[in-house]
């Protein structure tokens, strides 16, 4: 028979937690072979030549405006961090942020204005460090301060990891997402959807010359909400999301199985006592 206080009290915790993530890792697995699919059947695209809609292009970054990346100070085209407490031998993420702002990217044949809002990057150049949450370095303290992160005392309870990745200038990169029309208004320092800094004097100008020479931007649709940047070639990231998703086609149904077995046999139990 199976009962509570008779095993590990730690298994119902991993039942229900097994039981809950099961069917997620599932439902992640058919989104990622759809990714995995649209990848494959899309062809890589010519910026100067790229038809509206979905597409895939190749390219080096080219700052829109500079950044400065929270923390090691790096100037970049975009950053992108987060926090994550330890809980046992697992990370929880309590914390992530990005510059947001858009940057371009230039191939052979030309220039495209990539809005990174709502895209799933995979940027590989950054910095990783893990700490005691009572020896912070000031980097992350004056971070954390500086956002009045309301919950940063609980965490300094445990260890911290802190991770930064960040896109520079002249770096290769795979964006996958939909293309539209550029916009036809040049005015930067009217134009809120930017929210571009430093846009005075010669950067101002810099920025109306790249505008006025990019084909189109790219960023995430309404209808094909798929929207990657990554610093993995294609080939890569379609290897990686095949695994994830045999991972979880597989995984899936076992986890959410020994879940419910769990649970059925408990209270074919209590039912037993009852007798």
């Amino acid at each position: 028979m199976l009962y509570h206080h008779h095993g590990d009290v730690r298994l119902p915790v991993y039942a229900t937690l097994a039981l809950c993530a099961g069917p997620v890792f599932f439902y992640r697995a058919f989104r990622d072979f759809r990714t995995r699919q649209l990848l494959q059947n899309t062809p890589a695209s010519h910026i100067r030549s790229m038809a509206m809609g979905l597409v895939e292009v190749n390219g080096e970054v080219v700052p829109r405006s500079t950044h400065t990346a929270p923390f090691s100070g790096r100037s970049c085209a975009y950053w992108e961090i987060d926090i994550a407490t330890q809980a046992k031998r697992s990370w929880n993420i309590v914390h992530r942020n990005s510059s947001g702002s858009p940057f371009f990217v230039k191939d052979e044949t030309g220039l495209a204005l990539v809005y990174p809002k709502g895209a799933e990057c995979k940027v590989l150049n950054g910095v990783e460090e893990i700490c005691n949450g009572i020896n912070v370095p000031d980097c992350y303290n004056h971070y954390m301060d500086d956002e009045q992160l309301g919950f940063r005392l609980v965490w300094r309870l445990s260890r911290l990891r802190f991770r930064e990745r960040i896109l520079e200038e002249g770096q290769r990169v795979f964006v996958m997402g939909t293309a539209m029309p550029r916009p036809q208004s040049l005015d930067v320092s009217q134009d809120a959807m930017l929210e571009a800094t430093g846009t005075d004097g010669p950067h101002e100008q810099r920025i109306r010359e790249l505008q006025s020479q990019a084909s189109a931007t790219i960023r995430r649709g309404q209808n094909e909400p798929i929207f990657l940047i990554s610093q993995q070639s294609e080939r890569d990231l379609a290897l990686t999301l095949g695994l994830r998703a045999y991972a979880g086609m597989f995984g899936g149904p076992a986890l959410t199985l020994f879940g419910m077995s769990y649970w059925l046999l408990w209270l074919a139990s209590l039912g037993r006592l009852s007798l």
